[in-house]
């Protein structure tokens, strides 16, 4: 029952199946996870300590930088496999995760060209900056400023 109850209550949240929406295809970092949520760094990290608590997804450390992914379906329990599959087939072709997919190749896009050159690989090149990615005006705001 709590595995149950646990999951349900992960789902709760418009953000949450939102990330779940987003790590279908891809593991994120959470710098991206904010960026495209367009979320505080915290509440964030709030929203995928929730996640991960519900074993909907999992993590990995690299560095000082943590990456998300869905549960793996092998591993993971049958109310976790059919959580995910189900908010799939509900959610995942709404016009918001459609505009969320956007938003996401426009952050990787930009984090692709900026790292560009760089000798390190681009994993190496994340802060908790990077939701500025996520909107170009907002760099002309930080251009303007400086």
């Amino acid at each position: 029952m709590f595995d149950f109850m646990t999951v349900a209550r992960a789902l709760t949240d418009e953000n949450r199946v939102r990330i779940l929406m987003a790590l279908r295809d891809r593991e994120m970092c959470v710098c991206q996870v904010t960026g495209f949520l367009d979320l505080s760094p915290s509440t964030t990290s709030k929203h995928l300590s929730i996640l991960k608590q519900a074993r909907l997804i999992e993590s990995r450390k690299r560095g000082k930088w943590v990456y998300y992914r869905l549960a793996n379906g092998k591993t993971c329990s049958a109310i976790v496999r059919g959580a995910l599959s189900w908010a799939a087939s509900s959610v995942g072709d709404s016009p918001l995760v459609r505009e969320d997919a956007r938003r996401i190749e426009g952050i990787l896009e930009r984090e692709r060209q900026i790292c560009q050159g760089m000798e390190a690989d681009a994993d190496s090149f994340h802060s908790l900056e990077i939701h500025t990615l996520s909107d170009p005006e907002m760099d002309a705001v930080s251009a303007e400023e400086n």
